[in-house]
């Protein structure tokens, strides 16, 4: 796989993430501690994506 393909997938899955994390956040029902987790995985995604993206360019 490709940098780039792979950065595009990193890009996609932090997408998914922070779709899941907003329907979480409205459902008043929502475990804090799971949406908290989803947001860690966002913020590693996030630090991968800038990480590669500096090295593409």
């Amino acid at each position: 796989m490709s940098l780039s393909s792979h950065l595009q997938e990193l890009k996609k899955k932090h997408r998914s993430l922070s779709t899941a994390v907003e329907e979480m956040q409205r459902s008043p029902s929502s475990d804090g501690l799971h949406v908290a987790e989803l947001k860690k995985q966002k913020l590693r995604l996030k630090e991968e994506i800038s990480r590669l993206s500096s090295e593409l360019h």
